[in-house]
């Protein structure tokens, strides 16, 4: 993980795939249509423009892990969860990444 003003925000994917493996929670805030298109499985959707509006929906993790298609809106998810008192990382690589690496991934919505 790597570290800012915010605290430990990011992990790569291999730490994101050791801790998923371990049962992580997962939190998608990419729009439905990319969700539809490919997610982590288990990954609960929340778009990041409603990410406010939907905090009740968050779900419980220690810490939850935010994943987007490259990490770019995870981040910022994280940053603003981390700032709301949730301890949030941001995934660096994305969903993108996870798949390219091969790791399993569910169509639809679920």
């Amino acid at each position: 993980m790597t570290g800012d003003e915010f605290g430990e925000l990011e992990v790569d994917l291999d730490g994101f795939a050791s801790a998923y493996g371990s049962g992580a929670v997962v939190l998608d805030v990419r729009n439905p249509d990319e969700y539809e298109a490919g997610h982590v499985p288990g990954a609960k959707l929340i778009p990041l423009p409603q990410l406010g509006a939907r905090q009740e929906e968050i779900p419980e993790g220690d810490p939850i892990y935010v994943i987007c298609a490259t990490g770019v809106r995870s981040l910022t998810a994280a940053r603003a969860m981390v700032q709301a008192g949730y301890r949030a990382v941001s995934v660096a690589g994305g969903t993108k990444g996870w798949i390219e690496q091969g790791h399993p991934f569910d169509l639809g919505v679920e």
